[in-house]
Formats: structure tokens, C-alpha cells, sequence
């Protein structure tokens, strides 16, 4: 049956004003068992480090080999004051630095609430747990006077002329990320934050994601069935591009990163419409190996040099746009690190479905809003619909077990 681009795209547009969202939190970390943390599995001991330079959930572990579960929450922060503001802050790391290491929850006594949800059983697994704190641009409005300390590059996120926001699901006071090998991790952790404290934080927006395992090998594809995240910068590359070195910044924003969400619905029905040759012409890569068009293997460098008009790779492929790999744009790489969502059926009967958008960089005006620009008007934009998400600085690591979640400005 033959669906037309113009009815199919007003039923998704009022599809996803009406589509209820399901949400997330940050973090990073150490050691992984490949096999305990499928989805199948048992919950496991595995943790990673929550005290440091940086937070986990960002570069460790790294977004190729990210935990299996997600979830990413916004807040409004409802405390009245700086002094409730602080309190949040300390009780949030202290959840945080529990939930990521495990234990047994206190006995509150007989006849007083169980300190503890029990969907994990009767004690907590760290399950590859990372919590990833960061704030948004609106924290630093005239409510706790911290008008002084806003990271010189954290702004609101920007609306380009191919999204099609939705103000339920945008922007946040805070925005936790919580990463783990399974999803009921990630409903425990979250399920013991909201409730140590509410009162000062109020639930925005959520949305859960889930990463898909490797097949058959390689990058793990994203709902359009393709790889995503093959040329991700790694190692010392990766470090240069994303943390705060404080040159431009503020002296406490050493040790974070500027964090991007963008949640992006994906018209998969109307994608599966597609010929095979269509869609790799639009990514400017192979859909079974991910490999470019003009090489053989996932991880080929694609020779723009030798291929200058196109004839290989097009010129408005996805591939050729956010990364021409040149000198000049470098630095404008970023660090992905997203996962896919589904949320079921939007209200004309399409798939409620698409992309958990995440990365990290040092600017988000050099980095991400320049390689979006070069995006704008892609043939991928007729088969997706960016909806939601914010801009948010990811807080450096807490420090030790007298730290806690901005420290250095509230103290």
C-alpha cells in the first residue's frame, strides 16, 4: 500500500504531541562482564567508580560498550531556597554513591516504611550501576544566586528548523542519567532518588532507552537499522574534545562536560518503505557492515578526497556532513552516547519509537549546534522528528566521600 509523505507526516506530527515519555540519568564506570549483563541475566556486581575527576557514565564505560539500560530524567528544581537547594544536592549524591556501589538497605523498624522498594530483592547490586548528574541553564536564574557561577557556554537548547519541539519534553533545572546492565536497575535507582527527594525536585520529563547488543558483530544499530556511533573519537582524542579545561570556563567547571539530549522520534514505517540502495545513500554507508560506501569494513575511512563530487558517497550523506574529516572541523567532533527508546503507539497508530540522542563536548556551540547546521535539510529529516531534550553542563566527579553535587558553588 502506497502512503504519501504529506498525510503520513500529519499524522505523526500529532502522534507525537500526544506521546507520554519515559525517562533517564547519568553516570560512568570500571570493569563489565559482557555475558551476566545481557538483558536475560542475572543482576551483577559489577560496578564503577563513582568517586573521581570526572563522573562515570560519560567515557567509562566507553559508548560502544555502554551498559544495556538507560533512563533520562529532567527536573524542576522546587526547592525554596539555597539552603534547600544544598540539602537535595547532598541527599542526590549520597543516593547516588549507594545505589552505585550496592549494600543492604537500613531497617527502619517495625511499623515505619520500608527504606527500600525491593525490586531488586532484598539487598541492592550495583547491576553496572553509573548516576550522571548535570544542570541546566535555568538553575542559574535569580532563585538561589548562582547567577555568577552559570558555565560560560550552558545556554537553552537551540530549536533548528527540522525539529518540531514540544515544551513538555524539553530543558530541566537537572537532568540525571542512569545507566545499567538491566532495567529494573535503572527503576530502582531512580524509584529511591525521587523519593529521597521530593519536595525540592519535581519529574519534568523521562524517557528510558535500551542499547541493542551487536549484530553480528561491531557498533550496535540504531531502530533505522543501521550502525550508530562508528566513528565516536576514542582514547586521548576523545579526552580533548569534551572535558571543561577552564580556560573560558568558570574555575569549578573543571572536570565536567557540556551534555546535548535530543529526543528523536523515527518514521520507521515510512523508513521501511525505502529501498536498501535509498537509505545507505542517505547514511553514506553499508546497512550490514556499517562500512562506508567506498570500503569494505565498519571502521574504513571514507576517502572524500578521492571521491569529490559525490559519485561514491554523496555529498548530503549523513556520513559526509557531520564529520567531512578535515582540519578544519576536528574540533567540532563530540563524544555519542545514545541509546534507543520505545514507548509504544503514538496516537494515530504508528509506532511510538526513535532515538535517545546523547553526546558530549566542550562547547555545544562550536561542537554539536555546527555539525547540526550542516545537517539542516539532509534527506534523513523527512524520516525523523527531534521532539524534546535540553542542553545541560555534566557536573565534574565528586571527589570523595565529603564531596557532593555542586560543592564549590553552594558551600
Amino acid at each position: 500500500m502506497n502512503l504519501s509523505r504529506r498525510r503520513f507526516f500529519s499524522g505523526a506530527a500529532a502522534g507525537a504531541a500526544g506521546t507520554a515519555l519515559t525517562a533517564g540519568i547519568l553516570a560512568e564506570g570500571a570493569h563489565k562482564d559482557a555475558e551476566a549483563a545481557t538483558v536475560g541475566g542475572p543482576a551483577t556486581h559489577d560496578t564503577y567508580p563513582f568517586h573521581g575527576i570526572h563522573q562515570s557514565g560519560i567515557l567509562t564505560p566507553g559508548p560502544a560498550d555502554k551498559q544495556n539500560a538507560s533512563c533520562y530524567v529532567a527536573f524542576d528544581v522546587t526547592a525554596h531556597d539555597r539552603r534547600e537547594l544544598t540539602e537535595v544536592m547532598r541527599a542526590l549524591t549520597a543516593r547516588a554513591r549507594f545505589l552505585t556501589v550496592g549494600g543492604t538497605p537500613v531497617d527502619l523498624g517495625l511499623g515505619q516504611p520500608p527504606a527500600d522498594s525491593a525490586v531488586l530483592g532484598s539487598g541492592v547490586v550495583a547491576d553496572g550501576l553509573t548516576v550522571t548528574a548535570g544542570v541546566g541553564a535555568s538553575l542559574f536564574d535569580d532563585r538561589f544566586g548562582l547567577a555568577a557561577h552559570k558555565p560560560a557556554h550552558l545556554t537553552p537548547m537551540k530549536i533548528f528548523p527540522d525539529d518540531s519541539p514540544d515544551p513538555r519534553w524539553m530543558h530541566g533545572d537537572l537532568l540525571i542519567q542512569l545507566c545499567a546492565n538491566h532495567p529494573d536497575t535503572v527503576h530502582h535507582a531512580l524509584r529511591d532518588i525521587t523519593r529521597q527527594t521530593r519536595g525540592a525536585l519535581q519529574m519534568r520529563w523521562k524517557i528510558d532507552g535500551y542499547n541493542s547488543p551487536p549484530r553480528p558483530s561491531g557498533t550496535s544499530r540504531n531502530l533505522l537499522g543501521f550502525k550508530d556511533g562508528t566513528a565516536n573519537p576514542t582514547g586521548s582524542t576523545a579526552e580533548s574534545l569534551i572535558w571543561v579545561d577552564g580556560r573560558d570556563e568558570r574555575e569549578w567547571t573543571r572536570g565536567g562536560t557540556y551534555q546535548v539530549v535530543r529526543l528523536i522520534r523515527m518514521l520507521v514505517e515510512f523508513w521501511d518503505r525505502v529501498s536498501v540502495n535509498e537509505q545507505e545513500n542517505m547514511f553514506g554507508r553499508r546497512r550490514d557492515s556499517g562500512a562506508p560506501l567506498d570500503g569494505t569494513q565498519e571502521f574504513d575511512n571514507p576517502n572524500y578526497a578521492a571521491d569529490p563530487k559525490g559519485s561514491v558517497i554523496p555529498l548530503n550523506a549523513h556520513i559526509r556532513l557531520a564529520n567531512p574529516r578535515t582540519p578544519e572541523t576536528a574540533n567540532q567532533q563530540l563524544i555519542r552516547r545514545s541509546y534507543n527508546y520505545d514507548l509504544g503507539i503514538e496516537t494515530n497508530g504508528n509506532m511510538a519509537s526513535g532515538h535517545i540522542f546523547t553526546c558530549f563536548q566542550q562547547d555545544p556551540s562550536r561542537q554539536f549546534e555546527v555539525i547540526q547546521g550542516r545537517l539542516a535539510g539532509e534527506p534523513l529529516t523527512d524520516y525523523v522528528q527531534p521532539f524534546g531534550g535540553g542542553y545541560f553542563f555534566a557536573l565534574p566527579g565528586v571527589r570523595d566521600d565529603k564531596d557532593w553535587y555542586l560543592r564549590p558553588i553552594l558551600s
